[in-house]
């Protein structure tokens, strides 16, 4: 075996565990799935501004700040209908299918760490379960008339991200210097600062690319299989 052989050989198996952010990462068409559904359903931006500011200034939990949201959905008389067709422009980032499928065929694990919603990854990928071995996202649910029910808030964004790149790391037995962790805004930092290797894929926060260990800014995410 060549030395560029060897390592080449160990490159590929340096790394156990792939997660991924999902909006702007896995899903093109959004940035921030919420965000996309309060347009579409046109809830009142100051409302969400406060909420958000609420948030972000803790006076408020995550949970808190999901469930007005869903309040806001109501409020506007938002249905599964309605809010089903805010996701119909949303599609597969270019080059996803074959980068899970080659990450799969290499035998790693991967995951799905992401403040986005279920309904989101199930609207482009309904198969998704069958490469991703975890999943940590927010749910919305549905009564028999299309109105919302429920949700159901991750315990898994923003600086927790990392709390479940950990969690499954523990579990499985993995370093987390055995991790890459794939993403695009502010609140995969933590992730990306957890993980041996951080990539910021199509990046739209100067403070990711600033701790990331590689940016990519071409939108095919085929592009990150050279790294890994």
């Amino acid at each position: 075996m060549t030395e560029d052989m060897a390592e080449e050989k160990d490159k590929k198996q340096k790394f156990r565990l792939i997660c991924f952010d999902l909006d702007g990462t896995i899903i093109d068409e959004t940035v921030f799935i919420w965000q996309t559904i309060h347009d579409h359903v046109k809830t009142d931006k100051e409302k969400r501004q406060k909420a958000a500011e609420d948030f972000f200034s803790k006076r408020i939990s995550y949970e808190q700040w999901m469930t007005g949201d869903l309040e806001m959905w109501k409020e506007v008389g938002a249905t599964k209908k309605e809010i089903m067709e805010a996701l119909e422009p949303l599609k597969l980032m270019p080059g996803a299918m074959e980068a899970l499928k080659e990450l799969k065929r290499r035998g790693l694990k991967l995951a799905i760490i992401s403040g986005s919603l279920n309904i989101a990854i199930e609207k482009v990928m309904p198969d998704y379960n069958d490469y991703f071995d975890d999943v940590f996202i927010n749910h919305i649910y549905f009564d028999e008339h299309g109105n919302i029910s429920g949700g159901k808030a991750t315990a898994h964004d923003f600086e927790h991200k990392a709390s479940a790149l950990k969690e499954i790391c523990k579990r499985e037995s993995i370093s987390p210097d055995e991790c890459v962790f794939v993403g695009d805004h502010e609140n995969d930092i933590q992730a990306a600062e957890a993980a041996g290797l951080s990539i910021a894929f199509n990046c739209k926060s100067d403070s990711l690319a600033q701790v990331a260990d590689v940016v990519i800014e071409k939108k095919d995410l085929r592009e990150i299989l050279d790294h890994i």
